[in-house]
């Protein structure tokens, strides 16, 4: 290290008070000279040498004057010793009577000082060294004067500074320094290390410190080990010995030896000398030892050490006020602040100058796997990454960032720590914090977007009210983006900080009153959620918002009084949601997350009575004998639930509705009827109009429903439904009209449904099940009125979209549906058409008289015959099911008797759900658990916005939080372990009967279609359920105990309260034991995806991976076959494949091996079988299959292989050797999977084979090669290795052929990269033949082209050469025919081989690589 010469006596820091004093009194020069009294010794040698050389030597606290300069003095001292007739003796007369003189303290003390000058006429001198300094100058008397010097500083050792501040070991120190030349440096040293061993630590320090300026740099070098050896012994001087390492001129290898032992003392260090030791560390890394440094020092910098945990610092702050015996600990919490403050600059200033250690930190950070490895320091260093203003690192911040939050390697808990044990530290850094927060939020991947919401809370709560300021305005930008997932989260967190901190969110109520301006690009439902944040700041109960009250009325009332429906729908939010807020301020509780629900508006406007009048004036009618109107099919009562001998009954005139809508279509409102008797009433709005009536009963009885009842199982006045059965016969007009008619009843039972679900009564409970078979049998019924009705608009159902009005669907979304939903109800009541017997739904629309043993064979043709669509994506136009629902799943077998008129039991009626009402409500279930604990991505709106939005239909579900959804997942989950295990019995019971063949004769096709459909969904639940994000935070570990526990009480019950890993296993043990029951892949799938997530929410997942992988193995390891006997197949299937292939590969614990395993043995058997069979170790693996099997491996090869460590020179013998082994068979299976494109040389097989292998390549390259270099002449396994490789080169030129002569674009992309990595190819084995002495070796040739069956190639140049005669002796071809040949391309081919001779191992390498040139 160079270092900058200077001069200087006396340190700065050691000067005393009253030097100024003395340089005052050296400016008057002539009152010292007649105070002052000369020195007695004078009459001594020593006295008149100095004397006549121009040193006068003066008495008491006045300093020695000289009357020349310095240089002189110095010459002529020197010459009056040597022209001494005693000389040499002379010389040690000298030092005698210097010895003599400075025993007087004051003396020395003189001697130690600056001489004034002494020059007539007041003419002024430069500078003057002290008169030990001078005399240090003179060469004959240097050795000498040292000697003194420390025979000399153990007098004042422990004297510390006198009255003046002089320090006089300080200043004997200093006069060493900067001397213009050393006579005997290597002496000197060991008298300086001698003088540290027995010193004080204070000049100790003094000494180290001062080694660089004194000592020359040939004696660094043993100054510097001997100093490293200090640095073992004692840690108190850490600071001064790395001062002096970076001051010294240290080899690059002395260099990485102390950096060594100053990182083994890294943990010792105290925290004060800390941010010296990380600097140091980080000032002496090289760009070829960065990453290994950098990644050390992270391991071993324990910052969560440095700084008192968050309890502790409350305490002490409440501590604050009750005394001053608190404040040395306050003063240590913030010095411990102060110096992890010094070390975050330290790292900064090393990232910003150091390009190679920003990107180690960078990779670092990158290379740590686990979520439990992550510290506060990468956090911490992410932050100082971003804030320097290099473009590339900010970008690499960003990028990693996201990549460890998708992986769940850095979640809420460890920014939770960060934020609350460093903020005074990270203040600095919030620029930096925000834009990544504002980066996370708007990113497109769902994954991330929570931690950028977390980032913006915890620096809401945790910094001063400037940042506070900017978090809000940033929010506030986000919200007026426009962009979907974008606005949901940034409103979602601004009502969660006015939940948390209303009194802070009150002072920037005016910049969230901005977001007015923008509600043309808001949703409804976003739009509701802006009002209610709004209203919770101007009328909440603290009241410190009431500023924005006036702005927020006028806005409302604008609205309302707008003439453009869109913006008077916003006036009614606005309105409802003001109101609301207004009732429920004076209510105790927190009311901002849910917001106020019409009930509470009702009852606040005291009209919630109309409501129940103009609902039975409106939709309901009495019975009686005849239907009468005019309607397009003939009317009759359906589904009633009543008894039939009850009188006075009413029913729901849905047909009627419909008919009137459809007669005045098209007419304006206005124009029909303006009193109240010939009001219109749209069909429209006979759901939320229940809804409303329902909340109302609610709010106003508690719960109870008892006014209302009657709805749940009054009859719906509507059409036979056998009409279905003719709809191909039905004119357009009439099939839209039967689809509006079944759209309308099933929202009608939905809402109705929604209801009554929560109902004690058996009786009710009943009817709730029955409703739920009437839907899923009409949902059968309407999926095949669809298939016959294209085009067709359905009725608008949830009105939290931007359209007001059906939107037709194209034919494409109306799919063929395998399975349609129908009801298995079980009544043994005799069925009637108007009753719920329509539910005996097997049966589809037949009579309830024929039993279904007759007509078995007849529905299944008719199941295979008749015309149906998917009713996904008609999802939009259904009414939403609130959670409340999903407690049917509890409901056992229900039964009731039926009385007759003398009150004697007639008959007993018994229903229980059915495996199509199971799916109909796990499917539900499970959209709103993919909702609601999967976050939703941030997309940007495309320039075409789509005409859906995956919200509508879960207005309702957005008012619940993540944590509300997973504690209602908690309480259904014992009984959705018993469906699970119900439907494990069916299949462990059905594989006996039918010898364990599924497609078995006799076999009910339809209940295993639905009961297969329930398993699955019941196990992805519970796989949405355990992935849920928010079990990471401490918070919610106690809900994950909840969830565990149930599952292991399934298996284990009673015995004490578990441990979290006992939880685990046990559940792992439970869900296990599902495997031998699976009847399809896709559930295969998902039992393998549901148990590797519940170990990873163990801290043990190594001891669940061999379970996971010997499951996923056994799978693969299956014929799976469909329900007519058929091998599975298809994209799906496929898809399927892939998914389950990686979670055994990415689980098992060689990964080698198993690649090996498939690729040496099943592909073989794979070849040797017929066409259309399979392997017969791996089932699954096919001539359909073999693509992804191909794919999987090449994948999860290439991921395997970067994931081997670099080889160092410094490793062992067996390290080497293992990572030799590692490589030979990684690239043995390379090989292996390269050739088998000679078999499979399709394209998509092709594609893969050159994507994937320049990728291992390259990791070869990097990697493998540098282990190859110090490996070459100590292995032989070097050379079989490269011969793979080089086979590889070979093949991937035949692929390069191939792809040229059949002209597919596609594959040619690959070849410049291709090209460019046989050159780095060829340039570093010769590198290598270099290094190991033997370039001679390396030789270059010419091969000849082949195909992938060995068929040699005819260039076009070799072609065209028996042709050219031809040509020339016909002339020139004409213009048009020269542009013709001129459009096809040249190919050259450049062919290489290289032989590499060692050992007698011929390595041959034989390329083609192909150039395109167009003429």
């Amino acid at each position: 290290m160079m270092r900058k010469k200077r001069r200087s006596s006396v340190d700065k820091s050691a000067a005393p008070p009253d030097v100024s004093k003395s340089k005052k009194s050296r400016t008057t020069g002539h009152q010292s000279k007649t105070t002052a009294q000369e020195d007695t010794s004078i009459d001594s040698v020593f006295g008149q040498f100095l004397h006549e050389a121009g040193v006068v030597l003066r008495q008491g606290s006045t300093s020695n004057e000289i009357a020349v300069d310095q240089v002189v003095f110095q010459k002529r001292l020197q010459q009056r010793l040597k022209k001494s007739p005693r000389y040499p003796g002379i010389v040690q007369e000298f030092i005698t009577g210097l010895e003599s003189h400075i025993e007087d303290p004051e003396r020395f003390r003189n001697c130690l000082l600056p001489c004034v000058p002494r020059l007539a006429d007041g003419d002024s001198s430069s500078f003057q060294e002290s008169l030990l300094r001078m005399l240090l100058g003179i060469e004959m008397l240097q050795v000498l004067v040292i000697n003194t010097l420390f025979e000399k500083l153990p007098e004042f050792m422990f004297d510390g500074a006198g009255q003046d501040g002089l320090n006089i070991p300080r200043v004997i120190v200093n006069q060493l320094k900067w001397l213009d030349r050393i006579i005997d440096s290597k002496e000197l040293a060991g008298k300086l290390m001698q003088l540290v061993s027995v010193a004080s630590v204070e000049i100790q320090r003094d000494i180290i410190t001062s080694l660089p300026e004194i000592l020359e740099d040939s004696q660094h070098s043993d100054i510097a080990r001997e100093l490293n050896s200090l640095l073992q012994e004692n840690t108190q001087l850490t600071v001064p010995i790395l001062d002096a390492f970076s001051s010294l001129n240290l080899s690059s290898t002395l260099l990485a030896e102390v950096r060594v032992s100053v990182m083994a003392t890294l943990s010792a260090v105290h925290l004060e000398d800390l941010p010296v030791v990380v600097k140091f560390i980080l000032h002496s890394i090289s760009s070829s030892d960065a990453l290994e440094v950098v990644c050390d020092l992270r391991k071993k910098l324990e910052l969560e050490l440095c700084v008192l945990p968050p309890v502790l610092q409350a305490s002490q702050s409440r501590m604050k006020n009750k005394g001053t015996t608190e404040s040395s600990n306050t003063s240590a919490s913030s010095s411990s602040q102060d110096s992890v403050a010094l070390v975050l600059d330290g790292i900064k200033s090393a990232v910003r100058f150091q390009k190679t250690t920003s990107e180690a930190w960078l990779k670092a950070i990158e290379n740590v796997d686990t979520a439990e490895d992550h510290k506060v320091i990468d956090l911490l260093v992410l932050f100082i990454l971003h804030s320097t203003n290099a473009n590339h690192s900010r970008r690499g911040v960003e990028r990693v960032l996201k990549v460890k939050v998708r992986a769940g390697q850095i979640q809420e808990a460890l920014l939770q720590k960060t934020f609350r044990g460093y903020a005074q530290v990270m203040r600095g850094y919030f620029p930096s914090i925000l834009a990544l927060a504002q980066s996370l939020l708007r990113s497109p991947d769902p994954c991330v977007v929570p931690i950028g919401g977390h980032m913006y809370r915890l620096s809401f709560t945790a910094f001063d009210s400037y940042c506070q300021q900017e978090v809000v305005g940033s929010l506030v930008t986000h919200v007026c983006s426009g962009v979907g997932g974008e606005v949901d989260v940034a409103l979602e967190l601004l009502c969660g900080l006015v939940t948390e901190k209303p009194s802070e969110m009150a002072l920037y109520a005016v910049f969230v009153k901005g977001i007015l301006d923008y509600m043309d690009n808001l949703t409804p439902q976003q739009i509701r959620r802006l009002f209610h944040l709004l209203s919770g700041l101007a009328f909440g109960q603290q009241q410190q918002g009431t500023h924005i009250q006036d702005d927020m009325h006028i806005v409302v009332r604008k609205q309302l009084s707008s003439t453009v429906p869109k913006y008077k729908r916003i006036g009614i939010i606005g309105a409802v949601m003001v109101v609301g807020s207004m009732g429920a301020c004076s209510q105790p509780g927190p009311h901002l997350h849910s917001g106020p629900s019409g009930a509470d508006v009702m009852t606040t406007l005291g009209h919630w009575k109309s409501v129940l009048e103009d609902f039975q004036e409106d939709f309901v009618v009495d019975l009686g004998p005849d239907i009468t109107g005019s309607f397009p099919f003939p009317a009759c009562m359906m589904y009633n639930l009543d008894d039939e001998e009850s009188q006075g009954g009413i029913a729901i005139n849905l047909l009627q509705l419909l008919s009137d809508d459809l007669q005045h279509k098209g007419e304006l409102w206005s124009k029909i009827g303006n009193n109240k008797t010939q009001r219109r009433v749209s069909p429209l709005c006979l759901s939320p109009f229940f809804r409303l009536l329902r909340l109302c009963e609610e709010q106003q009885h508690q719960g109870d429903l008892e006014e209302i009842d009657a709805l749940l199982g009054c009859p719906l006045i509507l059409t036979d439904m056998d009409v279905v059965e003719k709809s191909e016969s039905l004119s357009k007009p009439e099939r839209e009209f039967l689809c509006g008619l079944l759209f309308h009843t099933i929202n009608w039972f939905r809402e109705v449904v929604n209801a009554f679900c929560s109902q004690k009564d058996p009786e009710m409970k009943m009817k709730v099940v029955t409703r739920l078979q009437n839907i899923t049998y009409l949902q059968t019924l309407l999926e095949r009125t669809l298939a016959a009705t294209p085009g067709y608009a359905p009725p608008l159902a949830n009105f939290d979209g931007e359209s007001t009005e059906g939107v037709p669907l194209s034919s494409s979304s109306a799919a063929p549906k395998k399975g349609k939903k129908e009801g298995t109800g079980k009544k043994r009541k005799a069925p009637a058409k108007n009753s719920s017997a329509d539910s005996s739904q097997l049966e589809e629309g037949t009579e309830a008289e024929e039993t279904q043993q007759d007509h078995a064979e007849k529905e299944k043709v008719q199941e295979a015959t008749r015309p149906g669509v998917s009713l996904v994506s008609y999802r939009p136009f259904f009414r939403e099911l609130d959670m409340e629902v999903l407690s049917v799943l509890q409901c056992g077998l229900l039964s009731r008797s039926l009385l007759d008129s003398e009150l004697h039991s007639k008959v007993r009626e018994e229903v229980q759900l059915g495996p199509a009402e199971l799916v109909f409500l796990l499917e539900d279930m499970w959209r709103k658990l993919e909702f609601s604990l999967t976050a939703a991505p941030a997309k940007r709106v495309p320039f075409f916005k789509g005409k859906t939005d995956k919200s509508v239909g879960f207005s309702h579900l957005q008012q619940k939080s993540p944590k509300d959804i997973a504690a209602c997942c908690v309480q259904l989950l014992p009984t959705l372990c018993t469906h699970l295990e119900n439907c494990h019995n069916h299949f462990q019971t059905l594989l006996p009967e039918n010898q364990g063949v599924v497609d078995a004769s006799g076999l009910d096709v339809r209940e295993h279609q639905l009961l297969s459909s329930a398993y699955q969904l019941l196990l992805q639940v519970l796989h949405t359920t355990f992935s849920w994000s928010g079990f990471s935070q401490p918070e919610h570990r106690g809900l994950l105990k909840k969830i565990l526990g149930v599952l292991a009480g399934r298996l284990k019950e009673g015995g004490p309260e578990l441990t979290m890993d006992q939880l685990i296993k046990h559940s792992f043990e439970y869900l296990l034991n599902f495997h031998s029951t699976v009847p399809s892949l896709s559930i295969a799938l998902c039992l393998s995806q549901l148990l590797s997530t519940v170990a990873n929410r163990g801290g043990h997942q190594a001891t669940y991976r061999e379970q996971t992988a010997t499951l996923a193995r056994r799978f693969l390891c299956q014929e799976w076959r469909t329900t007519s006997g058929d091998r599975e197949k298809g994209p799906k299937h496929n898809e399927t494949l892939q998914t389950l292939l990686s979670i055994y590969l990415e689980h098992t614990d060689d990964v080698l091996k198993a690649v090996e395993e498939i690729a040496g043995e099943g592909i073989p058997e794979l070849l040797n079988s017929a066409k259309g069979a399979s392997s017969r170790t791996w089932p699954t693996l096919n001539r359909l299959t073999f693509l992804v099997f191909y794919k999987g491996m090449m994948g999860v090869l290439e991921k395997a292989v970067r994931k081997i460590p670099p080889g160092r020179n410094s490793d062992s013998t067996e390290v080497t050797s293992e990572k030799l082994l590692t490589w030979n068979l990684a690239v043995r299976d390379f090989h292996i999977l390269v050739n088998l494109v000679k078999v499979f040389d399709n394209r998509p097989v092709l594609n893969v084979c050159l994507k994937y292998g320049r990728l291992f390549l390259e990791s070869f390259l990097k990697l493998g090669m540098p282990l190859l270099d110090f490996s070459f002449k100590k292995h032989k396994d070097v050379c079989d290795m490269k011969r793979h490789v080089l086979s590889y080169y070979l093949c991937v030129a035949t692929c390069g052929v191939v792809s040229q002569i059949r002209q597919d674009t596609i594959l040619t992309n690959h070849v410049p990269a291709l090209k460019k990595s046989l050159e780095q190819f060829v340039y570093r084995v010769k590198a290598m033949l270099t290094l190991n002495h033997c370039q001679e070796a390396f030789w270059l040739g010419n091969l000849k082209n082949r195909d992938l069956k060995g068929e040699e190639i005819l260039t076009q140049r070799s072609q065209g050469s028996d042709e050219e005669e031809e040509e020339e002796e016909a002339g020139s071809p004409l213009p048009q025919e020269q542009s013709e040949d001129e459009v096809l391309a040249i190919i050259d081919f450049y062919s290489y081989c290289i032989e590499l001779n060692y050992f007698s191992n011929y390595i041959y390498l034989c390329v083609s690589i192909k150039e395109v040139s167009m003429f």
